[in-house]
């Protein structure tokens, strides 16, 4: 019995997985028809990624996330 996650699907998926992880879930997918639907869908979405247009974020969008991991990485070093 194999317990694989959705995780553990979209790294299949994006060919991430080690060698023994992808030939298990390929042996899984052979006798288990809900892993292959699970699988299904998400190909159905990696697919509909490819079409979606995406924009870049505004710069003061980058600039808050900018400064506040800077502000993090500042809080982690005094506590440090």
């Amino acid at each position: 019995m194999h317990n694989f996650t959705t995780e553990d699907l979209l790294q299949y998926l994006y060919k991430e997985t080690s060698t023994e992880k992808t030939a298990a879930i390929g042996v899984a997918l052979l006798s288990d028809w809900s892993l292959r639907e699970k699988l299904e869908v998400l190909k159905g979405g990696y697919s509909e990624l490819d079409s979606v247009k995406l924009l870049s974020p505004r710069k003061q969008t980058l600039d808050n996330i900018l400064s506040y991991a800077e502000k993090s990485v500042e809080e982690f070093s005094e506590k440090a």
